[in-house]
């Protein structure tokens, strides 16, 4: 038997997260500064732990409803009415529980796509957004964002054809750290509307923004914007798959159907502890990364070429000129027990290297100073 017989043509395109790949090295070195998992090193909050232990205690172990706690809905609406100013129960928009934000793109891709259709995504990019929307039979058109890593809305215009669908923006951006402007965000919505298109926004990041809150399509375009956002990143439960969607009620009643036949619904005791973490402050915990930013960005500035991160927790830096390619770079710092992720994973150009700095401050400044030196 041949089992390469049986694997589908969708699988057989897809690569190997390189992310992932340099996860799973990390597990074979010794104390290695490990630079590659974007994944918060600050502890859970103890009220967040504690909801999730009682909820367990309580037996609150089944399934939920498809779409979410109705309790973990309430307070998602009343955050978004705070935020955003729209109603708690407007019939033309539904809020929906999902197995983290990565779940929700699945989701959302599967819910949109006919084959064929196209879904403009930002190079660089998170590293699922191509693949997802091939798994939905899509085609992903990636607009190279540089110098600025923001859309260009030429560039941006002159990618849309008739079988243009959506289009994907984060803010703030994984790999990148860029926050668009209130002004870059109105520009993308004038392009979507214009169009009459779909907007993704990818918000993984929002509450660890180190310049207020970000702008968001959901309050330029709230009729088109599908808004997902986390748990993960905010409050360091990345494991949890915690997500939330908002949008188009006729959008998101189609996720959720889809979500009955794959994840059927969100852990039901990590539902209920994420009720808890709308009341916790994670001002501190911002400030500290805003500080721990300016720790290796003031090191890195030395050598190599790099967005200012408004956000998230990502350096996202150009290879020296004596490196062939940002793979290469990467390859020669594993040698020095630096783990970063190249540029390839997120772009369809190997220039670039990417730095999560959600480490302990002596091994972010360690690590630093080792990709100097190799920087030459």
């Amino acid at each position: 038997m041949d089992p390469q017989r049986f694997i589908a043509d969708r699988i057989a395109s897809l690569s190997a997260s390189g992310i992932r790949r340099i996860f799973d090295l990390a597990a074979t070195m010794k104390d290695p500064i490990d630079f590659s998992m974007g994944q918060p090193d600050f502890p859970v909050p103890d009220a967040i732990k504690t909801a999730a232990a009682d909820a367990i205690a309580a037996n609150r172990n089944g399934y939920t409803v498809t779409h979410g706690l109705p309790e973990l809905r309430a307070r998602i609406a009343q955050s978004l009415h705070t935020e955003f100013g729209w109603p708690v129960d407007d019939p033309a928009r539904m809020n929906f529980v999902a197995c983290g934000v990565s779940g929700a793109l699945t989701l959302v891709m599967l819910a949109c796509c006919n084959p064929g259709d196209e879904v403009i995504i930002p190079d660089p990019y998170f590293v699922s957004y191509p693949h997802l929307v091939t798994l939905a039979s899509g085609k992903a058109v990636a607009v190279d964002t540089a110098p600025d890593y923001v859309y260009d809305p030429e560039k941006l215009s002159a990618a849309i054809t008739p079988r243009t669908k959506a289009i994907v923006i984060a803010s703030p951006s994984n790999p990148t750290g860029v926050v668009y402007s209130a002004d870059q965000v109105k520009a993308v919505c004038e392009i979507a509307t214009k169009h009459d298109l779909l907007i993704i926004s990818d918000e993984i990041y929002n509450l660890l923004s180190f310049d207020g809150v970000p702008a968001s399509p959901a309050t330029i375009a709230p009729e088109r914007t599908l808004l997902l956002r986390g748990f993960g990143k905010s409050y360091g439960v990345t494991g949890w798959r915690m997500a939330y969607v908002s949008g188009p009620a006729a959008i998101v009643g189609e996720m959720a159907k889809l979500q009955q036949y794959t994840f059927v619904c969100a852990p039901h005791p990590l539902q209920a502890a994420c009720v808890a973490a709308f009341d916790i402050d994670m001002s501190e915990i911002v400030e500290t990364y805003r500080e721990k930013c300016a720790l290796g960005a003031n090191i890195l500035r030395e050598k190599f070429e790099f967005p200012h991160p408004g956000g998230g927790f990502y350096y996202y830096c150009r290879a020296p000129k004596n490196y062939a390619s940002g793979s290469e770079f990467v390859e020669a710092a594993i040698k020095r027990n630096v783990l970063t992720v190249p540029g390839s994973a997120f772009s369809k150009h190997d220039t670039h290297f990417r730095i999560s700095y959600a480490v302990p401050n002596e091994k972010l400044r360690a690590g630093c100073e080792i990709l100097c030196e190799l920087a030459g």
